[in-house]
């Protein structure tokens, strides 16, 4: 491709205010365009790194015998009704009605309508398993659209759904896709891990996530060195240590003004703030939530919303305590009404633990789980912390940062129960086929890839995701020589089957080797009035700061042997 017909403008100066340098630069080289919060354009030189993404994963959907498909992103409403996430899903489902007044929605996934695909195609066990894919744009309404690509309302997905005819087989195919993931990060060059994940809006009963370690990521991950645990910090587990053997205490009121925080109670009442309790709240749905942990460690709303059963939780406001006995800063579940108390399993074993007096400017000392107060509900709700205590091996976990860039459900029955996707056993019985889920971001892998890959000149594509092979730059064009010399090896790259981007713009060398720099194309070669003069080219990969010369003549073999070191594989 000539850059001098081809519809890229790269910019000097970063186009937007961002802490996400891979977003800026794939802005600043005319990889993408926003149109609105979380809406971009990919310009040709960005869809050129998508297809690359695309054939890698084609590569390996087809690998384990997936086949492709095209789904609808319009779907009807009655569909998510059947599985009951219509109204499990708040705002970020963007629904709407058609003109025969016909209530719709914008796909965020598809597994409703694979399994009505199913339901109505598979009726015996012979037929299964069936895997199917698709590559293909979703929306969802993100409140939060941050990163660019990282985090968009609008995306590309690739989706793959299996079907079974038992959990031993899901389990077994769920371990291949598992391994299949981390072949597909590796082949895109990031470095990913694996981590226990919350199964969220999705459903089911397993999910792990793939992610990107980076300090721009929005997930909090729990890992421990010593046994290789990893989770998201959502489900994260870990050792509890309860202060056991002491004597209950009678309640005692205490004055403790200005104290509505654990840090400013346990200081003022020389305690540590692990014999305090601390108090929460939620509403999901129509219900309040009041959730109680151990003073010195935070509420994990995804485990407190599974402890629940509830799809979504949201922060209390005081109009929601209104009238229920709860005083913000110096509560307890003593003498609350009309709120759904929930303890965490740590706090049960506690004992005469600091609490609220629901009175300002008073807490209580000694309160005791099953003396004081009870539970609706006892579960782990507690988030774990930098040095808890693996729950494997006990040794101190650590937290870091990641993107999620893809993830796995074992879905199970869940739709398949609810919309009546079923198969004839070997028996003649009716069995509900179990499903799968695999989804990888197609943007957001190719996002976190440019922050992953850059330096203060640009970006620095792996080979596999790389727009062109390589940027061939034509210097003194107005030399007839130089010129033919240029077109000469233009011509030899091509046959070759490598992919050039040649700079013949009549621009400064400055100019062109900056924009070589920012698009990151793995090799690149320049052919000037000098090299000429001495019938050599010079190779320099983006990675190195060293130039090579060659001999004109054998330029094009001498760039392809650069990239078959960088894993290049000449086509047909």
């Amino acid at each position: 491709m000539r850059r001098s017909r081809f519809f890229c403008s790269t910019l000097r100066e970063d186009p937007a205010a961002s802490d996400v340098a891979g977003h800026l630069l794939l802005l600043r080289g005319g990889f993408i365009q926003s149109l609105a919060s979380g809406i971009y354009s990919l310009l040709p030189i960005g869809e050129r790194v998508k297809r690359k993404v695309e054939a890698i994963l084609r590569a390996e959907m087809e690998a384990v015998g997936a086949q492709e498909v095209s789904l609808p992103v319009v779907q009807p409403a009655e569909l998510w009704k059947e599985s009951g996430r219509w109204n499990d899903i708040g705002s970020e489902l963007v629904r709407f009605r058609d003109r025969n007044n016909r209530e719709m929605v914008l796909a965020m996934t598809h597994e409703e309508v694979i399994a009505d695909i199913v339901r109505k195609h598979v009726r015996s066990y012979r037929q299964l398993p069936v895997v199917l894919y698709q590559i293909q744009t979703k929306f969802r309404d993100e409140p939060r659209s941050r990163g660019g690509l990282i985090r968009a309302r609008e995306f590309v997905m690739k989706d793959t759904y299996s079907m079974h005819a038992s959990d031993a087989e899901l389990d077994e195919f769920y371990s291949l896709m598992h391994q299949v993931y981390l072949t597909i990060f590796r082949r895109a060059g990031l470095n990913v891990i694996s981590v226990e994940a919350d199964v969220g809006l999705m459903g089911g009963t397993a999910a792990h996530e793939f992610m990107y370690l980076s300090e721009i990521g929005e997930d909090q991950l729990v890992l421990c060195d010593a046994c290789g645990y990893a989770a998201n910090r959502q489900v994260a587990t870990f050792q509890k240590q309860a202060a056991t053997g002491q004597t209950t205490l009678a309640v005692q009121e205490v004055s403790t003004p200005d104290t509505m925080t654990i840090a400013s109670l346990a200081e003022l009442l020389q305690v540590p703030e692990s014999r305090t309790a601390k108090a929460a709240f939620f509403v999901a749905g129509e219900r309040l939530m009041f959730a109680v942990v151990r003073g010195d460690m935070e509420v994990s709303e995804s485990k407190l919303a599974h402890a629940v059963r509830a799809p979504e939780l949201r922060p209390a406001t005081p109009d929601d305590l209104a009238h229920t006995g709860i005083v913000p800063g110096y509560a307890s579940p003593i003498g609350v009404t009309g709120a759904t108390i929930v303890v965490d399993d740590l706090v049960v074993q506690s004992t005469n633990l600091v609490a609220g007096a629901n009175r300002v400017g008073f807490h209580l000392l000694n309160t005791n789980f099953g003396r004081d107060y009870t539970a609706d509900v006892v579960a782990d709700i507690a988030s774990a912390y930098a040095g808890a205590p693996c729950a494997r091996c006990g040794a101190p976990l650590r937290l870091v940062r990641g993107v999620e860039v893809g993830n796995i459900f074992k879905l199970g029955t869940r739709y398949s129960d609810a919309l009546g996707c079923t198969y004839l056993d070997e028996s003649g019985q009716l069995q509900p086929v179990v499903m799968g889920s695999y989804g990888i971001g197609l943007g957001r892998l190719i996002g976190c890839v440019a922050q992953e890959c850059h330096d203060e000149r640009g970006l620095d594509w792996p080979l596999s995701l790389a727009p062109f092979h390589v940027y061939l730059v034509g210097l003194d064009l107005d030399d007839e020589s130089v010129w033919a010399a240029s077109e000469t090896l233009y011509s030899g790259l091509l046959q070759l089957g490598i992919e050039v981007l040649y700079d013949d713009r009549a621009e400064r060398a400055g100019v062109k080797f900056n924009d070589a720099d920012l698009l990151g194309i793995p090799v690149r070669v320049t052919v000037s009035r000098r090299t000429v003069a001495t019938d050599v080219a010079e190779i320099k990969l983006r990675s190195a700061d060293s130039i090579d010369l060659v001999a004109l003549e054998g330029a094009p073999e001498a760039v392809a042997g650069r990239l078959r070191a960088l894993g290049w594989v000449r086509p047909g």
